[in-house]
C-alpha cells in the first residue's frame, strides 16, 4: 500500500502524521486565563498577608516588616502606579537594594503569554501576563 505523502510548507508529512496533527489541534486546549488571585496567594500571601496589610504568617519571622500593600496607591497621591508595581514585584526596580528582603519573582512570573500595556509615558511596552495580572492584583487591595 502506497503512502500518500502531503506537502505543507516546505515540510513533508505522511497522511499519518497530518491526521493526528489534525487531532491534536482539534482537541488543543485555549490557554488558561491567568489570576493575579492565585499568584498572590501562591508567591506573597505568606509575607504580605491575605488582605496584604504586611502581616502573613511568615512576616514575623522576617527582620523587616512586608510592606502593606493597601496603602500604595495612597502613598503615590491617590493613583496605584502599576508599572512601578510591576518593577518591584519582578525586581527590577530592586536590583541594587541589597536591605531588601523581597525575592526577586522575575523567573516566577516570566512565562507564559505577553500582553501589550501603555506605559505612564505613552509608550507600549511587552509584559508577562502574569507579571501583570498580579500587579492588577496588588491595585484590588488598596485602601479606599
Amino acid at each position: 500500500m502506497a503512502m500518500r505523502v502531503v506537502q505543507l510548507t516546505g515540510v513533508m508529512l505522511g497522511a499519518g502524521a497530518l491526521g493526528a496533527l489534525t487531532l491534536a489541534a482539534c482537541t488543543m486546549q485555549a490557554p488558561q486565563e491567568v489570576s493575579g488571585r492565585a499568584l498572590y496567594q501562591d508567591y506573597c500571601q505568606t509575607c504580605h498577608g491575605e488582605s496584604g496589610k504586611g502581616d502573613g504568617p511568615a512576616a514575623s519571622a522576617l527582620k523587616k516588616r512586608p510592606a502593606d500593600l493597601t496603602t500604595i496607591a495612597k502613598r503615590n497621591g491617590g493613583t496605584f502606579p502599576l508599572v512601578k508595581v510591576m518593577s518591584t514585584i519582578d525586581g527590577y526596580m530592586r536590583r541594587n537594594d541589597h536591605g531588601s528582603i523581597m525575592p526577586e519573582m522575575g523567573p516566577v512570573i516570566e512565562g507564559g503569554q505577553t500582553v501589550m500595556i501603555t506605559t505612564d509615558d505613552g509608550i507600549d511596552t511587552p509584559v508577562p501576563e502574569p507579571l501583570l495580572a498580579l500587579a492588577q492584583y496588588v491595585a484590588t487591595l488598596q485602601v479606599k
